[in-house]
């Protein structure tokens, strides 16, 4: 398998861990790390229902891969993410020593990895991850865009529902 079909292959299953996010009201984002072509640890979004702002999808993977493999350096891992990371995130990634970073769609807001910023590459700092961008950005990014879109839609149909009870009480 080339490298471009593994990292398919790995986006596939961290946008598998997106939907279990989804299915949880959750911003649709998976991560999937990996060590020598097998799985270590996955994540997906959980700030809302943890009520923590640090359960990103990023920092499930990393902490689960920590107590897995018992050591808090994940030397020659590479992280699979359907989005690309935040400050907070890309800064773990750093720390936790991941060897590679593979992202799908660009985050124009926060995104830390060479949109905004790029944390993971910064000289300055003691490590500095490869980077592979876009892989499935389309198929990442639409995820995303169809969850704003129902949740803008539910939002909406919400507010109406309450003006029209407000009307009628």
């Amino acid at each position: 398998m080339t490298e471009i079909e593994q990292d398919q292959y790995w986006m596939l299953k961290a946008l598998e861990y997106a939907d279990k996010a989804e299915q949880q009201n959750e911003i649709p984002v998976g991560a999937v790390l990996v060590k020598d072509g097998e799985l270590v640890s996955a994540g997906w979004n959980q700030s809302i229902c943890n009520h923590d702002p640090s359960a990103h999808a990023e920092m499930m993977a990393v902490r689960e891969a920590g107590k897995k493999i018992e050591n808090y350096r994940l030397i020659d891992c590479t992280l699979y993410v359907t989005l690309e990371p935040c400050p907070m995130c890309a800064g773990l990634l750093v720390h936790s020593r991941i060897k590679r970073l593979v992202y799908g769609a660009a985050d124009a807001k926060t995104g830390s990895a060479g949109s905004i910023m790029n944390i993971v590459r910064e000289p300055k700092l003691n490590h500095q991850l490869e980077v592979t961008s876009g892989v499935m950005a389309d198929q990442c990014a639409e995820k995303l865009s169809a969850f704003f879109r129902r949740r803008r839609k539910e939002i909406k149909e919400a507010k109406r529902l309450a003006k029209q009870a407000a009307q009628e009480g």
